[in-house]
C-alpha cells in the first residue's frame, strides 16, 4: 500500500506564492510520471502539470509561466505556485504512476490540498 500526502496549501492573496509538497510512504515501488491536478467543486479534475521519470514536463496553458513541477526523487512531488490568480483557488491533488514489487502498475492519489487565493 502507498500513501501519498500533499501539504503546503493554504490561503494566499493574489500575486503570491505557495509551494507545495507530495510525500510518498508505505510499500517499496517504482516510480514513473508524476502529476499535479486540481478540482472545484462541480468541475472535473484538471491536470495542472506532470512529470516524467526523465525530468520532461508539461503544463496546462493557464499556469505555463508561473507554476513549475519538479521531483527530488521518486517518492517526493513539488509544485511552485508563483503570481498566483483567484482562479487558481482548487483542492490540488498529486498523483504518482506506480509499478509494485510484483510488476502490476497503478496511479497512487493524495487526499488533497486546498489553496485558496483571495483577489
Amino acid at each position: 500500500q502507498v500513501q501519498l500526502v500533499e501539504s503546503g496549501g493554504g490561503l494566499v492573496q493574489a500575486g503570491g506564492s505557495l509551494r507545495l509538497s507530495c510525500a510518498a510512504s508505505g510499500s517499496p515501488f517504482t516510480a514513473s510520471d508524476m502529476a499535479w491536478y486540481r478540482q472545484t467543486p462541480g468541475k472535473q479534475r484538471e491536470l495542472v502539470a506532470s512529470i516524467t521519470r526523465g525530468g520532461s514536463t508539461n503544463y496546462a496553458d493557464s499556469v505555463k509561466g508561473r507554476f513549475a513541477i519538479s521531483r527530488a526523487n521518486a517518492r517526493t512531488l513539488y509544485l511552485q505556485m508563483n503570481s498566483l490568480k483567484a482562479d487558481d483557488t482548487a483542492v490540488y491533488y498529486c498523483k504518482i504512476n506506480i509499478q509494485t514489487p510484483m510488476g502490476s502498475w497503478s496511479d497512487a492519489w493524495g487526499q488533497g490540498t486546498q489553496v485558496t487565493v483571495s483577489s
